[in-house]
């Protein structure tokens, strides 16, 4: 049994299978199910866990060389979230694009979708692997 790191089996399968240049969605409550892609639900109520939860989990342990964000989400930002998520992201590239016309369209080319119970509006990331 682990004892630190990772304990959901479906999120550690769904990350392991991660490679070069793929991507994987860690959305808010309210992002739209995508059928076709696999989802891993780790969503328990409001803000339980939050994206921002589940990246200083992941971000440790994987490589990623870029991370997708809404430019919606600048008009969003609750007080020091977004240092917040560039502090956590480090050296990994942060890149703001429009929601629909060019955010959503890369969803669809995602290996995997994490779903978690934040609340902030357009607090979605897409992690591309190093």
């Amino acid at each position: 049994m682990s004892k630190d790191g990772i304990v959901n089996p479906h999120l550690l399968s769904l990350l392991a299978r991660v490679r070069h240049t793929n991507t994987v969605v860690i959305a808010d409550r309210g992002f739209p199910y995508w059928p076709m892609i696999e989802t891993v639900d780790i969503s328990l109520c409001d803000d339980i866990p939050t994206v921002i939860n589940v990246l200083e989990v992941i971000i440790p342990r994987y490589n990623f060389g870029r991370a997708f964000m809404a430019e919606e989400f600048k008009a969003c930002d609750k007080p020091g979230k977004l240092q917040e998520l560039k502090n956590l992201l480090g050296q990994t590239q942060l890149v703001f694009e429009p929601h629909e016309d060019v955010f959503e369209k890369r969803v669809p080319n995602a290996i995997g979708f994490i779903r978690t119970g934040d609340t902030t509006q357009y607090a979605n990331i897409i992690l591309e692997s190093a």
